[in-house]
């Protein structure tokens, strides 16, 4: 089975048709929440079961960086490269400095414990978007406890970290979780794991969203055994590369599914890196896989 099925001619425009799939590691519990660091050049990803973060080298080395990990799942950075990091066991949001020191950005709201914030993207006016679904209170995934908040929803933390702002509506998704920007910042794209689809919000220029509406759906069945819309991240060109069955689906910015590219995992999430920003890194389950891409990431902030 080729590594890239193409549903579309137009895939060969974002990947070379004899691109191969290749396996960097193994022997973890479920990967997850991978970012590159853009000048230290290495990888930090989440193994949320094993409750650890590890880093990947290009030499091929994996190094664990922290046990326990508050079973931490999604991550990235702020353009001062402080890591920002979704944590499970204490369904909070917080920062981890570069001097070493930890602050909690985001834990309640309206005075009631946050679900268990799952994944992270920032702003280029520094603005943090989450989604809080509440995975991180089921067994294996978190720590097994009673839900305090009610509802999933899509929080912002201000640039000036004033009161943290809900999003989207109370009931708009099941359980929210990937979510990433257009290249320009003007739309918000966020998945529903369960129902399978990814809806899209314009952005407006105080950080509030607006005309939420269907982009994609039919990206399985939301059956997590099958592969499922988790991690989901923009490249530079518009196009959309969320996991799926089968691997990470690429879908163009009219929504038209470009093509699927294969894994022989279900992968947790991805993120590109490399010092061309053209590896994409895809954890998946047990393994820590990754593909060479013609195209490269939307240029996040802390990518410079």
């Amino acid at each position: 089975m080729a590594d890239v099925q193409a549903h579309s001619a137009d895939i060969w425009e974002l990947l070379d048709p004899e691109a191969e799939v290749q396996k960097l590691a193994g022997g973890f519990t479920f990967t997850e929440g991978p970012i590159w660091h853009p000048t230290e050049h290495y990888l930090l990803f989440s193994d949320m079961p094993g409750d650890v973060r590890r880093k990947y080298t290009p030499d091929g080395a994996i190094e664990e960086v922290m046990r326990p990990s508050n079973k931490c799942n999604g991550m990235t950075y702020d353009v001062d490269h402080n890591l920002i990091v979704c944590e499970h066991v204490t369904s909070s949001l917080v920062r981890e400095n570069t001097d070493g020191t930890r602050e909690i950005l985001a834990s309640h709201f309206e005075g009631k414990e946050l679900n268990s914030p799952n994944d992270v993207v920032v702003a280029s006016d520094g603005s943090i978007y989450f989604s809080d679904p509440w995975f991180g209170r089921m067994p294996v995934f978190g720590e097994e406890r009673e839900r305090d908040l009610g509802w999933q929803g899509v929080f912002r933390v201000p640039p000036d970290g004033g009161n943290l702002q809900l999003m989207v509506d109370r009931d708009e998704f099941e359980q929210p979780n990937g979510l990433c920007f257009s290249p320009d910042e003007s739309l918000l794209y966020i998945n529903d794991t369960p129902r399978a689809l990814i809806s899209v919000y314009d952005v407006n220029p105080d950080g509030s969203l607006a005309d939420g509406r269907l982009f994609f759906d039919g990206i399985g069945t939301g059956v997590i055994e099958e592969g499922i819309p988790d991690g989901m991240k923009c490249d530079a060109l518009g196009n959309i590369w969320v996991t799926g069955p089968g691997g990470v689906w690429v879908i163009s910015n009219n929504a038209e599914h470009l093509g699927v590219i294969s894994i022989p995992e279900n992968v947790g999430n991805l993120t590109w890196g490399g010092p061309d920003w053209r590896t994409l890194f895809m954890p998946s389950s047990t393994s820590l896989y990754s593909i060479s891409t013609k195209v490269g990431p939307r240029r996040e902030p802390y990518m410079g």
